[in-house]
């Protein structure tokens, strides 16, 4: 058996994730409170009680994610269930680089703490939204939002086979919307997001976050990380700093981290943090030979992976 880790990223957040586990996990409140500790926020209390306007707050999604994801972990070291790879979509990816010990969980946690509060404060004026596309190859996706006229639109997330998101001004994404359902598109999706995430209309906010990025150590890898920029491994001569920096300006190539998973032997995969949206990534891939695809996002989820999983 081969497991490969999967972290989600923001969009998958709900009022009440992860709540059952807090409450009957003390290794999961324990990190709720470290988290708090460290960021002087209650992520706890803005999870589980919202509203959801405040959980929505790309300044507290990407926290709130990332705790639940890492308090998970936890129950995971704790019985000894370990991945050989990790890859995580956009935020989760820095999910992975802490289960990784490339970043400690202080320095992960501050981290992500000042890129929520970049993506959500140093964004450009205008009305922001992503929209997912499905049912379209890569380069029909990638003409459409060429062929855009009413503002800015750019693919952000080559998610699976079949299915990219688009991310942009609110009038332009609805145009590639229009544009994409006369190209046959099968569905398109708004998501829960609040940017122009994955596109040069952040660079402020990798600016700002590449000062923070020359204060912190970075570690050597414990396990394989697959980095959201170009869908390959991370290598220990890569610049991670600057991998991070330009990350939220870039795509996401997760089908290709997907594919290169797969390509790696990865034949379990568990998919650990809010919803099962990466689980549903993983299914649409074309895959050769017989793979488990499992998720943790409550009690009962995390009790049939355990069950599933054994050393």
């Amino acid at each position: 058996m081969k497991i490969g880790f999967l972290f989600p990223g923001q969009g998958s957040q709900n009022i009440g994730m992860g709540k059952d586990l807090y409450e009957k996990y003390e290794v999961i409140r324990d990190t709720y409170n470290e988290v708090k500790q460290i960021t002087g926020i209650d992520i706890a209390k803005i999870t589980f009680e919202g509203p959801e306007e405040l959980l929505n707050e790309t300044k507290y999604t990407q926290l709130a994610i990332l705790t639940m994801s890492l308090g998970i972990l936890e129950i995971l070291k704790q019985e000894n269930i370990k991945c050989d790879i990790s890859a995580g979509l956009s935020l989760g990816e820095y999910t992975a680089l802490i289960n990784s010990n490339v970043l400690s969980f202080n320095e992960g946690i501050k981290l992500v703490q000042k890129r929520g509060e970049y993506m959500q404060n140093l964004l450009p004026e205008g009305n922001w939204q992503m929209a997912a596309i499905l049912g379209l190859e890569c380069e029909q996706v990638e003409d459409i939002c060429k062929k855009v006229k009413s503002g800015f639109v750019k693919p952000a997330n080559y998610n699976t086979l079949g299915q990219i998101a688009i991310s942009g001004e609110e009038a332009a994404v609805k145009e590639a919307e229009t544009l994409a359902k006369e190209m046959g598109a099968k569905k398109v999706m708004i998501l829960k997001t609040a940017g122009p995430f994955h596109t040069e209309k952040l660079l402020e906010s990798s600016n700002a976050l590449r000062k923070e990025l020359e204060k912190i150590t970075i570690n050597k890898f414990e396990t394989k990380v697959i980095k959201n920029l170009d869908g390959d491994f991370y290598k220990s001569t890569d610049d991670i700093k600057d991998i991070l920096a330009k990350h939220i300006i870039n795509p996401v190539r997760f089908s290709k981290t997907l594919q290169n998973m797969l390509d790696n032997g990865i034949d379990t995969f568990i998919e650990i943090g809010p919803g099962k949206t990466l689980s549903g990534f993983v299914k649409r891939m074309k895959q050769e030979l017989p793979i488990q695809i499992l998720n943790i996002n409550d009690v009962a989820s995390l009790e049939n992976v355990l069950s599933c999983i054994k050393y």
